[in-house]
C-alpha cells in the first residue's frame, strides 16, 4: 500500500512540474481468480492480477483522463508527457476542476467499513476447488429429472489502491469479495429447455451461506421452472423477491444523475421535494455499512462519503450530482454515484402478506426488458409464481410488468422483513398493487 501511495504522490508531483495546473492520481492492485465446474470436470479456472494508474489533468482548463499499466519509472515518464501533450488538443472546460479540499475525505475508518477478509490472504487454489466441488454434489443429490446440464461457481478476489490529488487529499483504501452460487438448465415435457441460477456475494467469506443451502436454492428454482407459462393479461398485485428488487430500483438511477437532469433526459427533473411514491417508500443510500458491498470511505471525486436519504416517505429528497454536474447546473454537489441503496424492512413475513391475497405475482427474476428515463416508462420480461393465499399454483414465464417510474412506488402496499444482504441493494420483498402484467 505505501508503494501505491508513494507512486500516486510522485506522478501528482511530476504531473505540476510538467506544466499541468491540476492532478489527480490513482494507483491499483487486483486478484481475482474464478472456478466453474460442470458435469463432475472443472470447466473454467482462471486467475489474473493486474495493476494500473489512472491520471486526471487540468491544463488551461483543458481537462483529459489518461490510464496505463505499465508502472515502470521511464515507461510512466513518457506516458505522462503524452498525456499533458494530448491535453493541449482539446476544449476549454472550466467546470473539471477538482473539488474544494474541504469536501474531500474519508467517511468511515477501514476498521469502520471492514471490507478486507484476513481470511482471503491464506485461501489457497484447494479451498476454491473443494467448495466448487461440494457445491456441484450437493446440486447433484436433489436435482430433479431431466437435467441437461448444471454447473457450480466459487469466485473471489482483492484489490487495494491508493488516491493523490493535488488539492491535497490523499488516502488509500482496501477491500476483498467472494461469490458462491450456481446454474441449472432442465428438459421440460414441452422440449423447452428452463435455466435457473443463484449466486449469493459478500466481503467476508463467513458471510455467505452454507453449500447446502447455496445447492438447494439453485435445485428449488430449477424446478420452479418446470411448466412454466404465462396466465392471462391482468393487473395483480406483485410480490417482488427481495433478490430481484435491484431490477426495478435500478431503473431510478439513471433519471436521479446529474448528468440526465443537465442534459434534460430525467423524469425526475424538478421533482426534488415532491411525492412521487407511497409513505412506505423509504430509500437510503449508505456508504458506511461494515461489510456492504457498496460500502466505501470516499465517492468517485474524493467527497467524503455519508449516508443520504434518496427518497423518504415517498418524497424524493436527493439527486446524484457529481462536482462536475453541480457547477454545470449550479448546485452543490451530493455524490456521483450509487453505493449500497437500502430499503427499509418491514414487521410482516412474504408468507404472512401472500396469504393475505387471494391471487398474486410473485416476481423472483427478470429477463430482459428495458427503461426509459425520459418518460419513466419501464417493460421487463419476469419469472415468477402465481399464488393464491400464498400458495404457488403455476410457475410463469414468457411474462412482462409494465409501468412507470414516477407511479410504481406509489403503488407500494407493503416491506416484509427479510432484506437481501447479499448485494449492494438491500431491500427485504416488496409488495405493490393492481400492477400491469402482460401475458397470453
Amino acid at each position: 500500500m505505501s508503494q501505491l501511495l508513494n507512486l500516486a504522490q510522485s506522478v501528482v508531483k511530476d504531473s505540476l512540474a510538467e506544466g499541468a495546473d491540476e492532478a489527480s492520481v490513482s494507483v491499483s492492485h487486483a486478484s481475482y481468480t474464478t472456478l466453474v465446474r460442470r458435469g463432475g470436470k472443472v470447466e473454467q479456472a482462471t486467475q489474473s492480477t493486474t495493476r494500473g494508474l489512472v491520471v486526471s489533468l487540468l491544463v488551461e482548463d483543458r481537462y483529459s483522463s489518461h490510464s496505463t499499466s505499465d508502472l515502470r519509472p521511464e515507461a510512466l515518464r513518457t506516458f505522462l508527457r503524452r498525456a499533458l501533450n494530448a491535453t493541449g488538443y482539446l476544449e476549454q472546460d472550466p467546470d473539471r476542476r477538482l473539488p474544494d479540499a474541504a469536501l474531500c475525505g474519508r467517511g468511515a475508518t477501514a476498521e469502520q467499513l471492514d471490507q478486507r477478509d484476513p481470511s482471503w490472504d491464506a485461501r489457497k487454489a484447494e479451498d476454491r476447488a473443494d467448495l466448487a466441488e461440494t457445491v456441484e454434489r450437493l446440486m447433484a443429490e436433489n436435482e430433479p429429472d431431466g437435467v441437461i446440464s448444471s454447473a457450480s461457481y466459487v469466485a473471489d478476489g482483492a484489490s487495494e489502491s491508493a488516491w493523490v490529488m493535488s488539492n491535497g487529499f490523499s488516502d488509500e483504501h482496501r477491500g476483498a469479495w467472494f461469490s458462491v452460487g450456481g446454474e441449472m438448465t432442465l428438459l421440460d415435457t414441452d422440449g423447452r429447455r428452463p435455466e435457473a441460477s443463484a449466486y449469493y456475494g459478500s466481503r467476508y467469506l463467513s458471510d455467505i451461506p452454507a453449500p447446502e443451502e447455496v445447492a438447494l436454492e439453485v435445485v428449488t428454482r430449477a424446478k420452479e421452472r418446470l411448466g412454466s407459462r404465462a396466465i392471462a393479461s391482468g393487473t395483480y398485485p406483485m410480490l417482488l423477491q427481495n433478490r430481484s428488487v435491484s431490477r426495478i430500483l435500478g431503473a431510478l438511477g439513471g433519471p436521479l444523475s446529474g448528468s440526465a437532469l443537465h442534459h434534460g433526459r430525467s423524469c425526475l427533473t424538478g421533482r426534488l421535494g415532491e411525492r412521487l411514491g407511497s409513505p412506505l417508500f423509504t430509500l437510503l443510500d449508505d456508504p458506511t455499512i461494515a461489510r456492504g458491498l457498496g460500502s466505501r470511505p470516499w465517492d468517485g471525486d474524493g467527497l467524503v462519503a455519508v449516508p443520504r436519504a434518496i427518497f423518504e416517505e415517498g418524497v424524493l429528497k436527493s439527486y446524484y450530482i457529481n462536482v462536475y454536474y453541480g457547477r454545470r447546473l449550479g448546485v452543490d454537489p451530493t455524490t456521483g454515484s450509487l453505493s449500497n441503496w437500502v430499503v427499509p424492512p418491514g414487521d410482516q413475513s412474504v408468507e404472512d402478506l401472500a396469504k393475505a391475497l387471494p391471487k398474486a405475482i410473485l416476481v423472483n427474476g427478470f429477463l430482459g426488458g428495458n427503461s426509459n428515463g425520459v418518460t419513466g416508462d419501464f417493460s421487463f420480461g419476469v419469472r415468477g409464481v402465481l399464488l393464491e393465499y400464498g400458495e404457488p399454483v403455476q410457475s410463469l414465464s414468457e411474462m412482462n410488468v409494465s409501468g412507470n417510474l414516477l407511479t410504481i412506488f406509489d403503488r407500494l402496499g407493503a416491506i416484509a422483513d427479510d432484506p437481501w444482504p447479499y448485494s449492494s441493494v438491500r431491500s427485504p420483498t416488496l409488495l405493490f398493487d393492481d400492477v400491469q402484467f402482460s401475458g397470453s
